[in-house]
């Protein structure tokens, strides 16, 4: 059993260029340049660690395959997404941003559009970044799944919005103009904290 003083920590080690997919049965998750590296938690304090790890069960919890990118030449996250979902073998991504912000996306859609946005990151827990998972997978797979539920709180914006705002600029700041994305690998540990 782990100790409540124990945290998990996750790097992303980069395993090499990131390339088109063969898999049908795979569904990229794209972070971006500042996920698990420059951050380690979203707006609202949820670990990468426990992002990506909810994302990645959501995804395999449906008989799918997930296969983690980093893209370093854009905060954007519709053209995160975008990336991602033209980089699998699917043809579905979910792109997410250090602070939470999350999308599904769909290869053969303009990048503007999507399937599913969850752009309220302040909302979203670790519950929801499974399902988000789950969706994408059920995308992957054919199916029409019921959009993932999320909160909506009309002062999240007012109240997050300034922190928003400068995790924005740090993140705008990690991009490496003209670096191909990289497929990287996710290594979760334990480690006491106290």
């Amino acid at each position: 059993m782990n100790s409540p003083s124990a945290t998990r920590t996750l790097s992303l080690r980069e395993i090499g260029q990131a390339q088109r997919g063969t898999r049908e049965d795979e569904v990229v998750i794209a972070v971006s340049p500042a996920f698990a590296s420059t951050f380690t938690k979203t707006i609202v304090a949820v670990p990468h660690s426990e992002v990506l790890r909810q994302l990645l069960a959501g995804v395999e919890e449906q008989g799918m395959h997930a296969r983690v990118i980093r893209v370093w030449d854009t905060a954007d996250l519709a053209a995160i997404s975008h990336l991602g979902a033209r980089l699998s073998g699917s043809g579905i991504a979910v792109g997410i941003l250090s602070r939470g912000t999350t999308m599904i996306h769909q290869k053969d859609l303009a990048r503007l559009s999507n399937l599913e946005l969850f752009p309220q990151s302040p909302l979203l827990d670790a519950e929801v970044f499974r399902r988000i998972g789950s969706n994408a997978a059920q995308y992957a797979k054919g199916e029409s799944p019921e959009p993932v539920p999320t909160r909506n709180d009309q002062m999240a914006r007012p109240r997050w919005q300034a922190k928003a705002a400068l995790l924005h600029l740090k993140e705008f700041d990690c991009i490496v103009p003209d670096r191909k994305p990289v497929e990287v690998e996710p290594a979760f540990e334990l480690s006491n904290t106290g």
